[in-house]
């Protein structure tokens, strides 16, 4: 793999993480909204329904954060990984990339 390969799977990998949180924080902004559109209501039963909400709020906003720092840590340590290879393996990493192009250009061309 090239390092234009490896440039090239690390933006994909950082495009699909963006949007994954993107929509999360979304989710999350949309819910933080209705929560203050409800805070009005005073009946019991409500507030009981709010206050639970909340706390999946908080929750969801907790693991949105640690997602985010697994995603990043996993994919710094892919990439060191296939940086690392292709350094140590240059012709195994020429040889994968020519395959792979290949298979793909077969698979192509037959569509």
């Amino acid at each position: 793999m090239s390092q234009n390969d490896i440039a090239d799977t690390q933006a994909a990998i950082s495009n699909t993480r963006d949007k994954l949180v993107d929509g999360l924080r979304s989710s999350i902004t949309d819910a933080e909204k209705w929560l203050e559109d409800s805070a009005g209501e005073v009946s019991e039963a409500a507030s009981e329904a709010r206050a639970r909400f909340d706390d999946t709020l908080r929750t969801a906003i907790s693991d949105l954060r640690k997602l985010e720092d697994s995603i990043l840590a996993h994919s710094r340590e892919a990439a060191e990984s296939v940086d690392t290879y292709v350094h140590d393996n240059p012709w195994k990493a020429i040889t994968i990339g020519a395959t792979l192009g290949v298979l793909l250009g077969v698979l192509v061309s037959r569509k």
